[in-house]
Protein backbone atom coordinates (compact mmCIF):
# COMPACT_ATOMS: atom_id res chain seq x y z
CA UNK A 1 0.00 0.00 0.00
CA UNK A 2 1.61 3.28 -1.04
CA UNK A 3 2.92 5.60 1.99
CA UNK A 4 1.38 2.65 4.28
CA UNK A 5 2.78 0.62 6.29
CA UNK A 6 3.64 -2.88 5.22
CA UNK A 7 3.68 -6.57 6.98
CA UNK A 8 6.45 -8.59 6.91
CA UNK A 9 5.92 -12.74 7.07
CA UNK A 10 5.74 -12.84 11.06
CA UNK A 11 3.07 -10.26 11.26
CA UNK A 12 6.01 -7.24 12.33
CA UNK A 13 4.90 -3.84 11.04
CA UNK A 14 7.46 -2.66 8.39
CA UNK A 15 8.48 1.16 7.38
CA UNK A 16 6.13 2.29 4.47
CA UNK A 17 7.75 2.18 1.12
CA UNK A 18 7.83 3.77 -1.83
CA UNK A 19 5.32 1.00 -3.69
CA UNK A 20 7.60 1.05 -7.07
CA UNK A 21 8.33 -0.73 -9.48
CA UNK A 22 11.24 -3.01 -8.64
CA UNK A 23 10.84 -6.94 -8.39
CA UNK A 24 10.31 -7.27 -4.56
CA UNK A 25 7.90 -3.78 -4.56
CA UNK A 26 10.61 -1.18 -3.18
CA UNK A 27 11.53 0.19 -6.68
CA UNK A 28 14.76 2.63 -7.43
CA UNK A 29 14.65 3.24 -3.76
CA UNK A 30 15.35 -0.14 -3.14
CA UNK A 31 18.52 -0.58 -4.83
CA UNK A 32 21.40 -1.01 -2.39
CA UNK A 33 23.80 1.72 -1.88
CA UNK A 34 21.43 5.08 -2.72
CA UNK A 35 21.12 8.09 -1.15
CA UNK A 36 17.76 6.96 0.37
CA UNK A 37 19.16 4.37 2.53
CA UNK A 38 19.04 4.91 6.55
CA UNK A 39 21.49 6.08 8.02
CA UNK A 40 22.44 2.52 9.85
CA UNK A 41 23.84 1.41 6.27
CA UNK A 42 22.55 0.47 3.41
CA UNK A 43 19.89 -2.42 3.55
CA UNK A 44 18.85 -1.38 7.13
CA UNK A 45 15.46 -0.59 8.28
CA UNK A 46 16.36 0.75 11.34
CA UNK A 47 16.80 4.23 13.03
CA UNK A 48 19.91 5.53 13.78
CA UNK A 49 21.43 4.21 17.11
CA UNK A 50 19.49 0.74 16.69
CA UNK A 51 21.59 -2.84 16.02
CA UNK A 52 21.01 -4.90 13.45
CA UNK A 53 17.73 -7.00 13.82
CA UNK A 54 16.00 -4.73 16.35
CA UNK A 55 12.70 -3.36 15.10
CA UNK A 56 10.83 -0.44 16.55
CA UNK A 57 7.89 1.88 15.57
CA UNK A 58 8.12 3.97 12.37
CA UNK A 59 6.32 6.90 11.61
CA UNK A 60 2.91 6.39 9.76
CA UNK A 61 2.93 2.72 10.94
CA UNK A 62 -0.03 1.60 12.01
CA UNK A 63 0.61 -0.96 14.81
CA UNK A 64 -1.16 -4.78 14.35
CA UNK A 65 -1.44 -7.72 16.39
CA UNK A 66 -0.16 -11.00 15.74
CA UNK A 67 -3.20 -13.27 14.48
CA UNK A 68 -4.45 -15.67 16.99
CA UNK A 69 -4.35 -19.23 16.05
CA UNK A 70 -7.51 -20.40 14.19
CA UNK A 71 -9.36 -23.48 15.72
CA UNK A 72 -8.41 -22.80 19.14
CA UNK A 73 -11.66 -22.86 21.02
CA UNK A 74 -13.73 -24.99 18.31
CA UNK A 75 -14.86 -28.01 20.40
CA UNK A 76 -17.66 -28.45 22.34
CA UNK A 77 -17.05 -30.47 25.80
CA UNK A 78 -19.65 -32.04 27.65
CA UNK A 79 -21.75 -29.41 29.14
CA UNK A 80 -21.79 -27.38 25.70
CA UNK A 81 -23.54 -30.49 24.15
CA UNK A 82 -25.57 -31.05 26.85
CA UNK A 83 -26.86 -27.43 26.48
CA UNK A 84 -27.20 -28.02 23.02
CA UNK A 85 -29.49 -30.63 23.18
CA UNK A 86 -31.66 -28.92 25.57
CA UNK A 87 -32.32 -26.20 23.63
CA UNK A 88 -32.92 -28.43 20.78
CA UNK A 89 -35.51 -30.71 22.61
CA UNK A 90 -37.29 -27.46 23.98
CA UNK A 91 -37.38 -25.88 20.40
CA UNK A 92 -38.60 -28.96 18.63
CA UNK A 93 -41.79 -29.39 21.45
CA UNK A 94 -42.31 -25.29 20.58
CA UNK A 95 -42.46 -26.51 17.02
CA UNK A 96 -45.03 -29.13 17.14
CA UNK A 97 -47.37 -26.84 18.83
CA UNK A 98 -46.43 -23.76 16.83
CA UNK A 99 -46.86 -25.49 13.60
CA UNK A 100 -50.72 -27.12 14.75
CA UNK A 101 -51.30 -23.48 15.91
CA UNK A 102 -50.11 -22.35 12.27
CA UNK A 103 -52.37 -24.86 10.33
CA UNK A 104 -55.61 -24.22 11.88
CA UNK A 105 -54.84 -20.50 11.69
CA UNK A 106 -54.55 -20.97 7.94
CA UNK A 107 -57.14 -23.19 7.42
CA UNK A 108 -59.47 -21.14 9.44
CA UNK A 109 -58.63 -17.44 7.78
CA UNK A 110 -59.19 -19.92 4.38
CA UNK A 111 -62.51 -21.19 5.45
CA UNK A 112 -63.98 -17.84 6.32
CA UNK A 113 -62.12 -15.39 3.59
CA UNK A 114 -61.94 -17.58 0.62
CA UNK A 115 -65.50 -17.91 -0.19
CA UNK A 116 -65.60 -13.64 0.61
CA UNK A 117 -62.74 -12.52 -1.86
CA UNK A 118 -62.43 -15.52 -4.76
CA UNK A 119 -65.02 -15.18 -6.62
CA UNK A 120 -64.39 -11.73 -7.53
CA UNK A 121 -60.68 -11.68 -7.13
CA UNK A 122 -59.90 -15.52 -7.95
CA UNK A 123 -56.34 -17.24 -6.95
CA UNK A 124 -54.94 -13.55 -5.76
CA UNK A 125 -57.79 -13.32 -3.28
CA UNK A 126 -55.47 -13.61 -0.64
CA UNK A 127 -53.72 -9.98 -1.88
CA UNK A 128 -57.09 -8.70 -2.22
CA UNK A 129 -58.16 -9.28 1.14
CA UNK A 130 -54.59 -8.38 2.64
CA UNK A 131 -55.54 -4.40 1.17
CA UNK A 132 -53.39 -1.79 0.89
CA UNK A 133 -52.01 -2.29 4.72
CA UNK A 134 -50.86 -5.44 3.90
CA UNK A 135 -49.05 -4.89 0.51
CA UNK A 136 -45.85 -5.10 1.41
CA UNK A 137 -45.73 -8.38 3.24
CA UNK A 138 -48.25 -10.75 0.94
CA UNK A 139 -46.11 -9.20 -1.82
CA UNK A 140 -42.65 -10.93 0.03
CA UNK A 141 -45.06 -13.56 0.28
CA UNK A 142 -45.23 -14.44 -3.09
CA UNK A 143 -42.03 -13.67 -4.13
CA UNK A 144 -41.21 -16.74 -1.54
CA UNK A 145 -43.30 -18.52 -3.40
CA UNK A 146 -42.04 -17.94 -7.03
CA UNK A 147 -38.46 -19.24 -5.62
CA UNK A 148 -40.01 -21.78 -3.85
CA UNK A 149 -41.81 -22.76 -7.41
CA UNK A 150 -38.70 -22.27 -9.68
CA UNK A 151 -35.98 -24.66 -7.03
CA UNK A 152 -38.53 -27.08 -6.66
CA UNK A 153 -39.36 -27.01 -2.76
CA UNK A 154 -43.12 -27.47 -3.14
CA UNK A 155 -43.10 -31.32 -2.62
CA UNK A 156 -46.94 -31.09 -1.68
CA UNK A 157 -49.25 -29.57 -4.26
CA UNK A 158 -51.46 -28.19 -1.73
CA UNK A 159 -49.13 -25.89 -0.69
CA UNK A 160 -48.96 -23.61 -3.97
CA UNK A 161 -51.04 -21.16 -2.90
CA UNK A 162 -50.37 -18.27 -1.37
CA UNK A 163 -51.72 -18.70 1.84
CA UNK A 164 -49.70 -21.35 2.68
CA UNK A 165 -46.36 -18.74 2.57
CA UNK A 166 -47.95 -16.29 5.40
CA UNK A 167 -46.65 -16.42 8.22
CA UNK A 168 -48.72 -16.83 11.60
CA UNK A 169 -48.38 -13.13 12.38
CA UNK A 170 -49.79 -12.51 9.40
CA UNK A 171 -52.81 -14.82 9.53
CA UNK A 172 -52.97 -12.95 12.99
CA UNK A 173 -53.24 -9.86 10.97
CA UNK A 174 -55.70 -11.27 8.33
CA UNK A 175 -58.01 -12.42 11.58
CA UNK A 176 -57.95 -8.96 13.11
CA UNK A 177 -58.72 -7.01 9.95
CA UNK A 178 -61.45 -9.17 9.03
CA UNK A 179 -63.05 -10.00 12.78
CA UNK A 180 -66.60 -8.96 11.63
CA UNK A 181 -66.08 -11.99 8.93
CA UNK A 182 -65.01 -14.34 12.38
CA UNK A 183 -67.26 -13.23 14.55
CA UNK A 184 -69.75 -15.43 13.89
CA UNK A 185 -67.49 -18.37 14.98
CA UNK A 186 -65.60 -17.22 17.39
CA UNK A 187 -66.54 -15.51 20.51
CA UNK A 188 -62.91 -14.60 22.70
CA UNK A 189 -61.29 -11.66 20.06
CA UNK A 190 -59.60 -9.96 22.76
CA UNK A 191 -58.08 -13.75 23.97
CA UNK A 192 -57.40 -15.05 20.84
CA UNK A 193 -55.13 -11.92 19.88
CA UNK A 194 -53.95 -12.51 23.48
CA UNK A 195 -52.56 -16.09 23.24
CA UNK A 196 -51.19 -15.05 19.54
CA UNK A 197 -49.06 -11.42 21.18
CA UNK A 198 -47.72 -14.21 23.55
CA UNK A 199 -46.68 -16.66 21.08
CA UNK A 200 -44.62 -14.32 19.29
CA UNK A 201 -41.53 -14.81 22.16
CA UNK A 202 -41.55 -18.55 21.77
CA UNK A 203 -41.90 -18.62 17.41
CA UNK A 204 -39.04 -15.67 17.19
CA UNK A 205 -37.04 -17.67 19.55
CA UNK A 206 -37.84 -21.08 17.46
CA UNK A 207 -37.43 -19.29 14.41
CA UNK A 208 -33.89 -18.32 15.30
CA UNK A 209 -32.61 -20.86 16.81
CA UNK A 210 -31.82 -19.06 19.92
CA UNK A 211 -33.01 -20.87 23.13
CA UNK A 212 -36.22 -21.13 25.02
CA UNK A 213 -35.87 -21.46 28.89
CA UNK A 214 -38.48 -23.76 30.40
CA UNK A 215 -40.79 -21.34 31.08
CA UNK A 216 -41.21 -19.36 28.32
CA UNK A 217 -41.85 -23.22 26.50
CA UNK A 218 -44.85 -23.97 29.16
CA UNK A 219 -46.31 -20.19 28.38
CA UNK A 220 -46.18 -21.42 25.09
CA UNK A 221 -47.64 -24.90 25.31
CA UNK A 222 -50.52 -23.54 27.07
CA UNK A 223 -51.23 -20.45 24.80
CA UNK A 224 -51.03 -23.04 21.76
CA UNK A 225 -53.27 -26.07 23.48
CA UNK A 226 -55.97 -22.53 24.42
CA UNK A 227 -55.54 -21.49 20.97
CA UNK A 228 -56.09 -25.16 18.99
CA UNK A 229 -59.25 -24.87 21.99
CA UNK A 230 -60.95 -21.64 20.49
CA UNK A 231 -60.48 -21.81 17.04
CA UNK A 232 -62.62 -25.29 17.87
CA UNK A 233 -59.36 -27.68 16.89
CA UNK A 234 -58.81 -29.20 20.16
CA UNK A 235 -59.14 -33.13 19.49
CA UNK A 236 -62.41 -35.28 20.96
CA UNK A 237 -62.03 -35.36 24.92
CA UNK A 238 -59.66 -33.57 25.69
CA UNK A 239 -61.64 -30.88 27.08
CA UNK A 240 -62.41 -33.93 29.90
CA UNK A 241 -58.76 -34.64 29.76
CA UNK A 242 -57.50 -31.92 32.65
CA UNK A 243 -55.36 -34.62 34.72
CA UNK A 244 -52.96 -35.03 32.01
CA UNK A 245 -53.77 -33.55 28.63
CA UNK A 246 -52.49 -35.39 25.44
CA UNK A 247 -48.99 -33.89 24.37
CA UNK A 248 -49.09 -32.78 21.11
CA UNK A 249 -45.42 -34.31 20.97
CA UNK A 250 -47.20 -37.69 22.44
CA UNK A 251 -49.82 -37.34 19.45
CA UNK A 252 -46.34 -37.55 16.82
CA UNK A 253 -44.09 -39.82 18.50
CA UNK A 254 -46.71 -42.00 20.39
CA UNK A 255 -46.85 -45.11 18.36
CA UNK A 256 -43.06 -45.58 19.14
CA UNK A 257 -43.61 -45.50 22.92
CA UNK A 258 -46.57 -47.91 23.25
CA UNK A 259 -48.77 -46.02 25.60
CA UNK A 260 -46.23 -44.90 27.96
CA UNK A 261 -46.37 -41.01 28.63
CA UNK A 262 -43.96 -40.60 31.17
CA UNK A 263 -41.14 -41.92 33.02
CA UNK A 264 -39.75 -40.58 36.40
CA UNK A 265 -36.88 -41.90 38.25
CA UNK A 266 -38.59 -42.33 41.40
CA UNK A 267 -42.28 -40.88 42.70
CA UNK A 268 -40.52 -37.61 43.78
CA UNK A 269 -40.37 -36.77 40.58
CA UNK A 270 -44.09 -38.15 39.48
CA UNK A 271 -44.97 -35.76 41.58
CA UNK A 272 -43.70 -33.12 40.77
CA UNK A 273 -45.25 -33.08 37.69
CA UNK A 274 -48.17 -35.07 38.80
CA UNK A 275 -49.21 -34.44 42.27
CA UNK A 276 -51.83 -36.77 44.14
CA UNK A 277 -54.65 -34.19 44.01
CA UNK A 278 -54.15 -34.14 40.10
CA UNK A 279 -54.28 -37.93 39.32
CA UNK A 280 -57.16 -38.68 41.81
CA UNK A 281 -59.10 -35.69 41.71
CA UNK A 282 -62.45 -36.18 39.82
CA UNK A 283 -62.07 -39.99 39.11
CA UNK A 284 -64.54 -42.06 38.45
CA UNK A 285 -62.87 -45.10 39.02
CA UNK A 286 -60.16 -45.89 41.14
CA UNK A 287 -58.38 -49.19 41.53
CA UNK A 288 -55.33 -49.81 43.44
CA UNK A 289 -52.68 -52.72 44.27
CA UNK A 290 -49.62 -52.88 46.21
CA UNK A 291 -48.00 -53.44 49.84
CA UNK A 292 -49.52 -50.28 51.17
CA UNK A 293 -50.40 -48.00 48.85
CA UNK A 294 -48.88 -44.79 49.92
CA UNK A 295 -49.54 -42.96 47.25
CA UNK A 296 -52.92 -42.78 48.05
CA UNK A 297 -53.10 -43.24 51.67
CA UNK A 298 -50.58 -40.91 53.01
CA UNK A 299 -50.62 -38.07 50.30
CA UNK A 300 -54.62 -37.85 49.98
CA UNK A 301 -56.11 -37.19 52.61
CA UNK A 302 -59.30 -39.17 53.94
CA UNK A 303 -62.06 -36.04 53.63
CA UNK A 304 -61.08 -35.92 49.71
CA UNK A 305 -61.30 -39.60 49.50
CA UNK A 306 -64.74 -39.30 50.94
CA UNK A 307 -65.82 -36.65 48.92
CA UNK A 308 -64.62 -38.61 45.95
CA UNK A 309 -66.30 -41.82 47.14
CA UNK A 310 -69.80 -39.87 47.92
CA UNK A 311 -69.27 -37.97 44.03
CA UNK A 312 -70.00 -41.69 42.69
CA UNK A 313 -66.16 -42.71 42.23
CA UNK A 314 -66.02 -46.61 42.84
CA UNK A 315 -63.00 -47.26 44.83
CA UNK A 316 -60.80 -51.21 44.80
CA UNK A 317 -57.71 -50.84 46.91
CA UNK A 318 -56.07 -54.29 47.22
CA UNK A 319 -53.10 -54.02 49.81
CA UNK A 320 -50.78 -56.96 50.42
CA UNK A 321 -52.14 -58.86 53.74
CA UNK A 322 -49.43 -57.73 56.87
CA UNK A 323 -49.73 -61.29 58.32
CA UNK A 324 -48.40 -62.78 55.07
CA UNK A 325 -44.75 -63.88 54.47
CA UNK A 326 -44.65 -62.12 51.68
CA UNK A 327 -44.10 -58.95 53.96
CA UNK A 328 -41.49 -60.67 56.20
CA UNK A 329 -39.42 -61.75 53.48
CA UNK A 330 -40.04 -58.07 52.00
CA UNK A 331 -38.93 -56.61 55.52
CA UNK A 332 -35.81 -58.72 54.92
CA UNK A 333 -35.09 -57.39 51.82
CA UNK A 334 -34.95 -53.83 52.53
CA UNK A 335 -33.66 -54.49 55.57
CA UNK A 336 -36.23 -53.14 58.38
CA UNK A 337 -36.80 -54.52 61.91
CA UNK A 338 -39.08 -57.17 62.39
CA UNK A 339 -42.54 -56.47 62.06
CA UNK A 340 -41.88 -52.68 60.86
CA UNK A 341 -43.49 -52.92 57.43
CA UNK A 342 -46.45 -54.94 58.88
CA UNK A 343 -47.34 -52.31 60.84
CA UNK A 344 -47.18 -49.85 58.58
CA UNK A 345 -49.24 -51.58 55.92
CA UNK A 346 -52.06 -52.19 59.11
CA UNK A 347 -52.40 -48.28 59.68
CA UNK A 348 -53.04 -47.70 55.90
CA UNK A 349 -55.56 -50.38 56.11
CA UNK A 350 -57.33 -49.30 59.43
CA UNK A 351 -57.29 -45.56 58.04
CA UNK A 352 -58.99 -47.07 54.65
CA UNK A 353 -61.50 -48.57 56.91
CA UNK A 354 -62.36 -45.78 58.52
CA UNK A 355 -63.10 -43.39 55.49
CA UNK A 356 -65.28 -46.21 54.28
CA UNK A 357 -67.11 -46.22 57.60
CA UNK A 358 -67.78 -42.80 56.88
CA UNK A 359 -69.43 -43.64 53.33
CA UNK A 360 -73.40 -43.98 52.95
CA UNK A 361 -72.33 -46.71 50.20
CA UNK A 362 -70.20 -48.92 51.67
CA UNK A 363 -69.94 -51.25 48.67
CA UNK A 364 -68.34 -49.06 46.83
CA UNK A 365 -65.57 -48.45 48.49
CA UNK A 366 -64.06 -51.95 48.58
CA UNK A 367 -60.87 -53.04 50.25
CA UNK A 368 -58.91 -56.29 49.76
CA UNK A 369 -55.46 -57.92 50.97
CA UNK A 370 -53.78 -60.61 49.20
CA UNK A 371 -51.11 -62.95 50.04
CA UNK A 372 -48.69 -63.48 46.99
CA UNK A 373 -45.20 -61.84 46.40
CA UNK A 374 -45.99 -58.64 45.21
CA UNK A 375 -44.15 -57.85 41.99
CA UNK A 376 -45.49 -54.13 41.44
CA UNK A 377 -47.65 -51.02 42.67
CA UNK A 378 -50.14 -49.70 40.17
CA UNK A 379 -52.83 -46.69 40.57
CA UNK A 380 -55.33 -47.34 37.77
CA UNK A 381 -57.66 -44.02 37.05
CA UNK A 382 -60.76 -44.08 34.92
CA UNK A 383 -59.22 -46.64 33.05
CA UNK A 384 -62.07 -46.55 30.88
CA UNK A 385 -62.42 -42.65 29.83
CA UNK A 386 -60.52 -40.43 27.57
CA UNK A 387 -58.48 -39.28 30.62
CA UNK A 388 -57.61 -42.73 32.17
CA UNK A 389 -54.29 -43.18 33.61
CA UNK A 390 -52.18 -45.44 35.36
CA UNK A 391 -49.30 -45.15 37.38
CA UNK A 392 -46.67 -48.60 37.79
CA UNK A 393 -43.79 -49.37 39.55
CA UNK A 394 -42.29 -52.52 40.08
CA UNK A 395 -40.67 -53.89 42.79
CA UNK A 396 -37.21 -53.92 43.73
CA UNK A 397 -35.09 -55.84 45.58
CA UNK A 398 -33.20 -53.10 47.92
CA UNK A 399 -35.46 -50.19 47.08
CA UNK A 400 -38.88 -48.65 48.36
CA UNK A 401 -41.24 -47.29 46.76
CA UNK A 402 -40.47 -44.18 47.07
CA UNK A 403 -37.53 -44.65 45.24
CA UNK A 404 -38.01 -46.75 42.14
CA UNK A 405 -38.77 -45.96 38.53
CA UNK A 406 -42.74 -45.03 38.01
CA UNK A 407 -44.05 -45.23 34.60
CA UNK A 408 -47.37 -43.15 33.61
CA UNK A 409 -49.55 -45.00 30.90
CA UNK A 410 -52.18 -43.48 29.10
CA UNK A 411 -55.69 -45.45 29.35
CA UNK A 412 -57.73 -47.39 26.52
CA UNK A 413 -59.17 -43.89 25.33
CA UNK A 414 -56.05 -42.54 24.36
CA UNK A 415 -56.46 -40.20 21.21
CA UNK A 416 -53.14 -41.01 19.70
CA UNK A 417 -54.43 -42.50 16.36
CA UNK A 418 -51.40 -45.37 16.13
CA UNK A 419 -50.93 -48.81 15.84
CA UNK A 420 -50.94 -48.98 19.71
CA UNK A 421 -54.55 -48.36 19.87
CA UNK A 422 -55.43 -50.58 17.44
CA UNK A 423 -53.43 -53.45 18.38
CA UNK A 424 -54.16 -53.68 22.19
CA UNK A 425 -51.93 -56.61 22.75
CA UNK A 426 -48.79 -53.92 22.83
CA UNK A 427 -49.94 -51.37 25.21
CA UNK A 428 -48.89 -51.64 28.85
CA UNK A 429 -52.16 -50.48 30.54
CA UNK A 430 -54.23 -53.59 29.64
CA UNK A 431 -51.75 -55.92 30.83
CA UNK A 432 -51.30 -54.46 34.54
CA UNK A 433 -55.30 -53.83 34.29
CA UNK A 434 -55.56 -57.86 33.51
CA UNK A 435 -52.90 -58.69 36.65
CA UNK A 436 -54.54 -56.42 38.69
CA UNK A 437 -57.69 -58.77 38.28
CA UNK A 438 -56.11 -61.80 38.54
CA UNK A 439 -54.75 -60.87 41.92
CA UNK A 440 -58.35 -59.15 42.55
CA UNK A 441 -59.89 -62.68 42.10
CA UNK A 442 -57.62 -64.52 44.15
CA UNK A 443 -57.70 -61.96 47.30
CA UNK A 444 -59.87 -61.40 50.77
CA UNK A 445 -62.29 -58.56 51.29
CA UNK A 446 -61.16 -56.71 54.84
CA UNK A 447 -64.30 -56.31 57.20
Amino acid sequence: MEGGAQLGAGGFELPPGDGGEGPDGGGAASEPGTADDPAGGPGLSGPPGRGLGEVGPQPGAVPLARPMEIGADVGWGEDDWAEVRTRAQRAGRAYVWLNLVEQRMRAVVAAVLRPIYEPVHGEEWVIAAAGPAGQEWVQRAVAVREVSRRKGYLLDPADDTLISFLTLPQLRELMVQHWPCFEPYFDERREVELALDELEVARSAVARNRALSETVLAQAERMCRRLLELLGAAPEGAAAAGRLPVDAVEELVGDRFADVVGVHGDRVRLQRQLPAEDLFGGARRLDAIGIGLNLLVQNYSGRRLVRLAEAGCRVRLLFLNPASSAVKRRERELGLKKGELARSVETNILHMRRVRARLRDQGAFEIHVFDETPRFTAYMVDGDGPDGLAVVQSYLRGARGMETPVLVLRGPGRTVPSAVRDEGEAALFPAYREEFEAFWGDSRPVS
